[in-house]
């Protein structure tokens, strides 16, 4: 008679997979006769970029007005051109700015409206001017930009 063997219920239902050994490194490689150095040879430590040159007489008169010390402080500013659509709060108007973006897809060209609310203290922009707008820090919750000049004005 066969011998009944007693079954545990968390005793695997499949055979245990043999273990494998790990395998010995393999040999290196030697390199090929390219010219080029091996990749475990060090790369010379680069040079240290020369700081630059103090803005001279010939070079500002080239370059225009002499830039302040805090304007170089702040950084660059963000410049915009757009058309005035409101001007009916005090020292504020709106600007919107076109810029033109390509479909991911299709490639074609489109426009794209942003507005801006920007700082006109004198009250002097109309809807319809061209302005130039300069970022700035913010004056309010929604007046980030300058009205830096008036490009054009409206017919």
């Amino acid at each position: 008679m066969a011998q009944k063997t007693e079954k545990t219920p968390n005793a695997p239902k499949t055979p245990a997979k043999a273990v494998k050994t790990a395998k010995a490194p393999a040999k290196p490689k030697p390199a090929k006769e390219t010219g080029k150095p091996a990749k475990s040879a060090k790369k010379p430590a680069k040079a240290a970029a020369p700081a630059p040159a103090a803005p001279t007489a010939d070079t500002v008169a080239v370059a225009g007005a002499v830039p302040s010390p805090s304007a170089a402080a702040r950084g660059r500013q963000q410049v915009k051109v757009g058309r005035v659509v409101s001007n009916k709060m005090d020292k504020t108007v709106v600007v919107a700015v076109e810029n033109t973006v390509t479909h991911r897809l299709y490639h074609r060209y489109l426009k794209r409206t942003s507005k801006f609310a920007a700082h006109d203290e004198p009250n002097q922009c109309n809807v319809g001017d061209e302005v130039e707008i300069v970022s700035s820090r913010p004056l309010s919750r929604t007046k980030r930009w300058r009205v830096r000049r008036i490009l054009k004005r409206a017919e």
